[in-house]
């Protein structure tokens, strides 16, 4: 069994919410499930599912390998300088979360782009 590094196990959930029923949240949950480290970030909250929420990307303080993005366009794309500046390996743009200009932000800085779903990709081994 190939050992994973601490830092391929940590997942920024960008937009992450409290309530059960958003996928913000499912992914949280199914991240822990799946042995990864999610981080939620989110300001209007200290916690998640139990786990330290962050209010910004930069205040995480440690390397992150994928940002999973649970925001419109509108509400991400003030944040394309703090996300790239974040330096993951892979951003992940969930259903209603795609963003050209993030996209090109990121794929010119050298960070994989997908556009999928973060809890499909888990439950296909695709993650």
């Amino acid at each position: 069994m190939a050992v994973i590094s601490q830092e391929k196990r940590n997942v920024a959930v960008l937009g992450a919410s409290k309530n059960p029923e958003r996928y913000s949240n499912q992914a949280v949950r199914l991240l822990a499930s799946f042995d990864y480290r999610p981080i939620p970030i989110n300001p209007a909250f200290e916690e998640i599912e139990g786990v330290r929420c962050f209010p910004k990307l930069a205040e995480i303080g440690e390397p992150v390998h994928t940002i999973t993005i649970y925001m419109n366009a509108a509400r991400s794309t003030p944040l394309i300088d703090e996300i790239v500046a974040a330096n993951p390996l892979r951003i992940i743009m969930n259903p209603g979360a795609e963003n050209e200009e993030l996209a090109a932000a990121a794929s010119g800085a050298g960070i994989e782009v997908v556009e999928g779903c973060t809890l499909v990709m888990l439950r296909t081994g695709l993650f």
